[in-house]
């Protein structure tokens, strides 16, 4: 395999039915053409049928052949090397997909309980507090409580092929081979009473009966045994076939009996027998709604269909990456994106792993110690630094992306955003409270079993020590919940042996203590000192089995605290809290009100002394909403008074659309300041014809819908409330009815179209930061253009790449007819709606990146001061590597600039007499601005040489400038 190759840019594409290999492989010239390096896969390997995104994978070990064919993705990859092209893979480690029964080694787990060589894959607690599950699985996939499921006949026995099934809708489940002899021996001995001792094919049926009863059972662990069991019950299987084949006679005999078995509708007890077989199974089926609080395996959050595999098994860790491997080695794959990392046992020790057999087979490289390119998707918190330890060249992106985005909100207005956002609700939330809450509410609501499990784990570690034994088990879970709820990041990373524990999570841990110690003054202190010292590995283990015990409860907390954050602030408070919704995004912070240009510029600088090869995001398949939205909201941070006036306006003219549920009002104030953020942030530039308003006010409703139920207060996911849902769309239609003089679109529309204006420059300023400043611009697909997405799966729609390519033409041949750019960018400036502007900056900046590597990868970032009247309106720094050099500089706060929103900020009138300091070489140095082709010619001013923000945005409002002489 070659040496590890580093993107410089990438284009992550989602690869489903609808996008197959074979359209990526046509798209490859374009992605080459537009200058992008590295295509940036979603999972591809085979997943559940149908599946959208590829993240519910059920055989790591093969493709997806919805996706394509071992030849077609061939011919992908070639493709891909012939232009020069890496490609860097999202790869799902945490869990697989176990919905209908499609996972070969879920459904052997089903069938053969512990003695399957797969149950070590998957996070199973065997031996769960809920004695009933010993040796068991729970399966909640039931629509009602199980004894209604069961006598409604919706569970059914089936038989084909020598084996036994149980049906549920689309869920087969198979029969453990033991318990199979119940329905063989069922009535067996009326059967032969009437047809006679002796018969054969009986005797045969007798003598499967007789086998499957001395199969090793379930629990067996002996390699031996569960060999004997495996080829003793394939054997009895392909007998009970051809018995059945054979013989009319005993194939009536079984089709009765499961008929038997299978019960009658209208009398309970004919269900016993059912009954009876599916309590000798592997799995206990049961309604869904019991997951929360009884469920014993591991989960992607709270996904039932999804669960957890241990990776820290050598032996999964091989047999879950074998296809990976081959693909690296193969030089297919030339980089790794680890998807939820915080969800692994031991995230360290797993990157450590990758890396490791990277050595040993990868050619060698510079890097010998990170030969991968290995970037994870990680959400810091506030303060949080990606620890340093791991083999890693950065995360996927969502640090920069909030970092970026920050720099467009207007912190002075912090202050009037705030009261006005309580006024209009009628209530002042506190973000961290509502963090607090959300996260007890996931705790209580979806994640309950996995707090009870952790709660027993350290009774049981009190119970041990007589300094502890007095703390009840109501209090150790009490205290586990509170310091969850009060956790500052995602989760600590504290490893097994002595020491292990890292001074940043050291002080994570003791910031949780002290704040669950704070919100319960009426708890004793000594059970959450109790925890924290268990956390911290402070507490003397006095026998081997306490230190095992104690080791466990840490890892297992650690794992539990990601998912509660996650579900708790990405997916409830995100929901709730929405003062400004730009801020609500993945691994944002909106308590962080904004950013100031100095504070960027540190950041920036850290980032390129610490990983300059992460990847730097604005638009993912994750995010609440695109790049492009949130620079639309972004604006009402600047105009305070004004949406003040608006927003208030609007809920007058629309109070009577409101519809009373239950006695609560639909919307609430709250979802409806969401609302009108949502339709300032996602409204299209084009006019609409009606079929593309209806298309829109149905985007509009479906998000609402799930704004609705991830806030989960007055409807859920879990508990839906229709009626409450319908009168929120009843809401979206009324005012968004254009059928008739609508007085809220008349004065809505021409303020939407002020901020779309003004955010248009926000956008564009972003995008030139993205792909000048440290990091690995990464571009989600369909953002070459103005996108106006909001959360997925609106954010999955199809990509017309068909007229994508028809534009990448005309500008190619545009830029090649004529050095000269001042005319296309006053073109693309006049018409800056379309997206065009957009798309050139893109592939202007691009094509050049690819150009000058090492400035872009190792060059080093210079904050440039500006002074002056509009020195609070831009921001500026060069790249430096050697001889090579560029200037970025971007407006922001345009509102400031042009009162006018229609006006671009460009020219000496708009910029007035503010100054830009820029490297000094010579009294000849002079800079090209490879955007619009202009030469600029640096001024001495007080010993400096300065360009005048006047010129160097005279004809476009963001500039790099290439250093000539």
């Amino acid at each position: 395999m070659a040496p590890a190759r580093f993107p410089l840019s990438t284009y992550r594409v989602q690869f489903n039915t609808a996008f197959p290999f074979v359209e990526a492989t046509k798209l490859i010239p374009y992605w080459h053409g537009l200058g992008i390096t590295d295509c940036y896969s979603s999972p591809y390997f085979k997943a559940v049928p149908g599946s959208p995104h590829g993240y519910d994978v059920v055989d790591p070990t093969a493709l997806n052949p919805e996706v394509g064919t071992p030849e077609e993705y061939e011919a992908f990859v070639k493709a891909l090397q012939a232009s020069g092209m890496g490609q860097l893979l999202d790869v799902v480690p945490n869990h697989m997909g176990i919905g209908r029964m499609v996972n070969t080694w879920w459904a052997d787990v089903l069938e053969n309980g512990p003695s399957s060589p797969y149950s070590i894959f998957f996070d199973i607690d065997w031996d769960p507090v809920k004695r009933e599950l010993h040796d068991k699985v729970l399966l909640p996939i039931l629509g009602d409580l199980y004894g209604h499921v069961l006598e409604n006949q919706e569970i059914t026995l089936e038989y084909e092929e020598g084996a036994f099934f149980v049906r549920y809708y689309d869920h087969r489940l198979p029969l453990s081979p033991r318990s199979g002899a119940k329905v063989l021996a069922y009535r067996l001995d009326r059967l032969i009473q009437c047809v006679g001792r002796g018969h054969a094919p009986i005797e045969e049926l007798q003598s499967i009966i007789t086998g499957l009863g001395h199969l090793p059972p379930r629990h067996e662990r002996d390699p031996a045994r569960v060999e004997e069991r495996y080829r003793e019950k394939a054997i009895l299987r392909k007998r009970l076939a051809a018995v059945v084949r054979d013989s009319a006679v005993v194939g009536a005999f079984i089709t009765d009996n499961v008929a038997l078995f299978n019960g009658t509708k209208g009398d309970p007890r004919s269900f016993d027998l059912l009954d009876d077989l599916l309590d000798a199974q592997v799995y206990r089926l049961a309604y869904w709604r019991v997951a929360s609080e009884e469920i014993n395996y591991r989960r992607f959050f709270d996904v039932n269909e999804l669960a957890a595999i241990r990776v820290e098994d050598p032996v999964v860790f091989q047999e879950v990456h074998r296809l990976v491997f081959r693909l690296l080695k193969e030089g297919a794959v030339t980089g790794l994106r680890i998807d939820h990392v915080d969800g692994l046992y031991s995230p360290s020790e797993y990157l450590t792993q990758l890396q490791a057999w990277a050595r040993r087979e990868m050619a060698p490289s510079e890097e010998k110690d990170r030969p991968l390119y290995l970037i994870v998707e990680k959400i810091l918190g506030k303060d949080e630094p990606l620890p340093e330890t791991w083999p890693v060249y950065g995360t996927s992106g969502y640090d920069f992306m909030n970092l970026v985005n920050g720099l467009f909100v207007d912190q002075s207005s912090e202050r009037r955003m705030t009261d006005l956002y309580a006024r209009f609700i009628h209530k002042r939330l506190v973000y961290q409270d509502v963090v607090y809450e959300s996260k007890k509410l996931i705790m209580q609501a979806a994640m309950s079993s996995e707090l009870n499990v952790l709660g027993h784990y350290l009774n049981r570690l009190s119970e041990r020590d007589r300094r502890s034994r007095d703390f009840t088990l109501n209090s150790l879970t009490h205290a586990i919940r509170e310091i969850v709820a009060c956790f500052p990041v995602y989760r600590t990373y504290v490893t097994a042996g002595a020491g292990g524990v890292l001074d940043r999570d050291r002080a994570f841990i003791r910031l949780a203590v002290a704040r669950a110690k704070r919100r319960n003054p009426a708890l004793s202190g000594l059970v959450f000192d109790f925890v924290r010292d268990l956390l911290l590995k402070q507490r003397d283990a006095r026998t081997e089995e306490d230190e095992r015990l104690q080791q466990q409860f840490v890892m297992k907390f650690q794992q539990i605290t990601s998912p509660v954050t996650a579900k708790g602030v990405e997916d409830t408070a995100f929901y709730i809290y929405n003062r400004l919704v730009s801020l609500n995004e993945v691994g944002g912070d909106p308590e962080q009100f904004g950013l100031s240009v100095e504070a960027f510029h540190r950041a920036m600088q850290e980032r390129q002394a610490r990983w300059p090869l992460a990847l730097s995001a604005t638009s993912t398949h994750d995010t609440k909403r695109s790049e492009d939205v949130r620079a639309r909201i972004n604006v009402l941070s600047e105009l305070p008074q004004e949406w003040r006036s608006h927003i208030l306006h609007w809920a007058k003219l629309n109070k009577r659309f409101k519809t009373e549920v239950e006695g609560d009002e639909a919307p609430d104030r709250n979802e409806e300041y969401l609302l009108y953020q949502t339709l300032i942030g996602a409204w299209p530039f084009e006019e609409l014809d009606a079929m593309g308003f209806r298309s829109f006010q149905a985007r509009i409703q479906q998000y609402l819908a799930k704004a609705l139920k991830e806030a989960k207060v007055h409807t859920s996911w879990v508990n839906p409330n229709p009626a409450y849902e319908e009168a929120v769309a009843n809401f979206i239609d009324r005012i968004l009815d254009q059928s008739r003089a609508n007085p809220f679109l008349q004065n809505f529309l021409p303020f939407q179209r002020r901020i779309a204006a003004y955010g248009l420059w926000n956008s564009l300023a972003q995008l030139v930061l993205k792909l000048t400043a440290p990091g690995v611009p990464d571009f989600y697909q369909g953002t070459e253009l103005w996108n106006f997405s909001l959360v997925d799966p609106d954010n999955r729609r199809p990509v017309d790449f068909s007229a994508r390519r028809r534009l990448l033409e005309e500008l190619q041949q545009a830029c090649a007819s004529s050095p000269e750019r001042t005319a296309l960018v006053r073109h693309l400036l006049e018409h800056r709606t379309d997206g065009r502007l957009k798309f050139y900056a893109l592939f202007s900046l691009l094509t050049y990146r690819r150009s000058r590597p090492e400035l872009f990868s190792n060059g080093t970032y210079v904050p440039l001061g500006i002074v002056g009247e509009r020195k609070d309106q831009a921001c500026a720094f060069a790249r430096l590597e050697q001889d090579q050099a560029v200037v970025v500089a971007v407006p922001r706060l345009v509102t400031r600039l042009c009162a006018d929103a229609n006006r671009p900020p460009i020219g000496p009138e708009i910029w007035g007499e503010s100054w830009m300091t820029v490297p000094s070489w010579n009294a000849r140095t002079h800079y090209r601005n490879l955007l619009t082709g202009e030469n600029l010619a640096p001024s001495l001013a007080e010993g400096r040489h300065v360009l005048r923000l006047g010129d160097v945005f005279r004809e476009l409002p963001v500039a790099v400038l290439e250093r000539l002489t």
